[in-house]
């Protein structure tokens, strides 16, 4: 049996034109000889009838205060809505198919509501399933604790599940659908001239999907590497090639410019007598209420890290608790440079700073990793960055 795992995300199920398109490539991987299992996100995206978000709001614009298990509750109610749907759209085909939910596929995790970790997958039913003829349709983003409790992953986390599914059951590949084709060398809604990537290693995709390529959640591809699945990102909507996800080792310097915005740039101002127990209180007490920092530079009279907009209110509760000096700055961005190829190359950063410096943009701080170099700049200058670094490292379609 040749197993492989169809997810398709909210935009690929969000009207029936679309589901139909949805089932057609389910129906062209039976016709191929593979047996597939469908894995589905809540239909849509916020302010349709049932995405996530709007099922969310119909409890929180009530009542503020909702317990994270019941709030876990009302969000795995959207990909059981997708995948009884899409049930029916499968045997409009006369694709004979059942949904299942995370509990009955098996998916067991912690109980940490809202970002449960997987601890185990029991597939049984999944096997017996696919044994029977049947198409699973499995709803994403979510699992069972051993308590008996219902439990969702992070946003994103229909990616998690695909490959989890995929390592459980040794699928031969996973397919990702969305509205858009595979991974561009940029943005397509913020600069032109971008081009799709025709393939990238682990690593790569790893990195873009932290850096703000939101086509697939990192922690999937991280799984499907462990494993040594490949990926194949598609569009619903077309039939072109896709982005394949493999351990190829690429030789290009840099295969991807992205970028996040509403970041909030923070200064903390040590006093002289307490420069060491200021630097400890700091980073513990952001951890502690799970804030992530990048962009992290200490001096003995400067503390200055970035942290998401989403964080903001929790920062300055700290901030102002601990009677700490500080300067907290809104409106910054950060746009990353991604490639495997630029480890132990000279000149990268040369060719970043004078394509952002030729453009009058001013950079406020860098980091790097072996595949991956961000600048921070002031959000009006974050589309004309990318644009800057997409021609510097010549990334147009000519050149891909």
């Amino acid at each position: 049996m040749k197993i492989i795992i169809q997810k398709f995300g909210g935009t690929s199920l969000q009207n029936a034109e679309i589901r139909n398109k949805a089932a057609d490539h389910v129906a062209n991987a039976i016709k191929n000889g593979y047996s597939p299992v469908v894995v589905v996100s809540a239909m849509g995206r916020d302010g349709d009838p049932y995405a996530t978000d709007t099922l969310l709001k119909t409890i929180t614009s009530i009542h503020k205060e909702i317990s994270l298990r019941e709030k876990d509750m009302i969000m795995s109610c959207g990909e059981v809505i997708s995948a009884v749907t899409m049930v029916q759209t499968l045997k409009q085909k006369n694709i004979n198919a059942i949904a299942l939910n995370g509990i009955q596929a098996g998916i067991i995790t912690d109980e940490n509501f809202g970002q449960a970790k997987i601890q185990k997958v029991i597939p049984e039913k999944l096997f017996d399933t696919l044994n029977k003829g049947l198409v699973p349709v499995v709803t994403g983003f979510q699992g069972i604790s051993e308590n008996g409790e219902i439990t969702t992953f992070c946003r994103g986390g229909s990616d998690t599940t695909a490959s989890i599914l995929a390592a459980a059951l040794e699928a031969k590949h996973i397919e990702i659908y969305s509205d858009v084709d595979g991974l561009a060398t940029a943005d397509p809604n913020k600069i032109s001239g971008t081009s799709q990537i025709p393939n990238v290693n682990y690593i790569e995709a790893v990195e873009m999907a932290d850096k703000g390529a939101n086509i697939i959640h990192p922690h999937a591809v991280e799984i499907a590497s462990q494993f040594n699945i490949p990926i194949m990102l598609f569009s619903t909507l077309s039939n072109n090639d896709p982005t394949m996800i493999t351990n190829l080792k690429n030789e290009r310097p840099v295969t991807v410019i992205t970028s996040e915005n509403k970041i909030i740039y923070t200064q903390i101002f040590p006093q002289e007598e307490n420069i060491h127990a200021t630097e400890l209180s700091v980073f513990q007490i952001l951890a502690e209420q799970n804030v992530s920092v990048d962009f992290i530079d200490i001096t003995p009279e400067l503390i200055s890290f970035i942290v998401d907009d989403l964080n903001k209110d929790k920062l300055l509760q700290i901030v102002n608790e601990n009677n700490y000096y500080f300067n907290i700055k809104k409106n910054f961005s950060k746009v990353s440079v991604v490639g495997s190829g630029m480890t132990g190359m000279p000149g990268v950063m040369s060719k970043i700073v004078k394509a952002l410096t030729d453009r009058d943009i001013t950079i406020y701080k860098c980091t790097d990793s072996y595949t991956t170099i961000s600048c921070l700049v002031k959000s009006v200058d974050e589309k004309k960055a990318i644009s800057a670094l997409h021609e510097e490292f010549e990334l147009g379609e000519k050149n891909v």
